[in-house]
């Protein structure tokens, strides 16, 4: 846990607002949860962190596995969400922690497990949030996420939202970056033994791209800040949602988006 000045404070802050629209698409990320846990071969009465918790998805995956769990987030408004959808599982052992990646607020050696579906990726400075995973592991422990790699749908979204946005603050790593197996051994380094990786995909119904982007305006943050900062000027937000139609139409079959994802799982050296 580190007491300095935060330089990202801003870029959290805004990241924090912007991911509070999250949940009706966290509700699509279940069936990967499911395999996340799985991957990370949770087992009964180990302690269990979740990064980057969102609504509670994998927690309560790895809660109903019979894991210890404790789940962390930056946005509260999520959080909610997750500490109801815990009562409905009847779950009310799991707790619930208001965090950030970079600075998790647990004492050294707590977790034998520590777990991120798409969260710990928005970290600004992977170093930093890879030296606090490995310090609350035990010394056996092991870290499992899901990411997004960059030259699939999910990892393309982010660059047209990139390349349309104003620039991210210097030094800050962007997120499909960890979707590459090669980078995210790097980063991984001397902290944990070599990496095991996996591959999966989520596919999220949509009756036409039309309504995937509606939906994407309206429920995942990046897409919905954009389209916001465009609402003044048509001819650019038409532009912007004709072009995000034709980046997912190769992805779009059978009613379905298809998304790719990259599984990791690592031990503590």
């Amino acid at each position: 846990m580190s007491s300095t000045v935060d330089p990202f404070s801003e870029l959290k802050s805004r990241q924090r607002d912007m991911w509070a629209s999250f949940a009706p698409t966290a509700a699509f990320t279940t069936p990967v949860a499911a395999h996340l846990v799985d991957f990370a071969q949770v087992k009964p009465g180990e302690t269990v962190l979740d990064v980057g918790t969102g609504t509670g998805v994998v927690a309560i995956t790895a809660a109903r596995a019979g894991a210890s769990v404790t789940g962390l987030d930056l946005t509260p408004a999520l959080l909610d969400v997750a500490r109801e959808n815990a009562q409905i599982a009847r779950l009310a052992t799991v707790q619930w922690f208001e965090g950030d990646a970079e600075n998790l607020p647990f004492p050294d050696g707590q977790f034998d497990v520590v777990l991120s579906q798409f969260g710990h990726m928005f970290a600004p400075r992977p170093d930093v949030a890879v030296a606090e995973m490995r310090r609350v592991l035990k010394p056996d422990g092991r870290v499992a996420f899901a990411t997004w790699p960059p030259e699939h749908f999910v990892g393309r979204m982010f660059a047209f939202v990139g390349k349309n946005s104003p620039p991210p603050p210097p030094g800050a790593a962007p997120p499909p970056q960890w979707g590459s197996p090669g980078t995210v051994a790097e980063r991984l380094g001397d902290k944990f033994e070599a990496p095991f990786f996996s591959r999966g995909i989520m596919h999220f119904p949509a009756l036409s791209l039309s309504h995937y982007r509606e939906f994407a305006e309206r429920s995942m943050g990046p897409m919905q800040k954009l389209m916001e900062a465009s609402a003044e000027e048509p001819e650019r937000l038409a532009a912007l949602r004709s072009e995000f139609e034709t980046l997912a139409a190769p992805y779009y079959s059978a009613n379905m988006i298809r998304m790719e994802y990259l599984l990791t799982r690592a031990r503590a050296r």
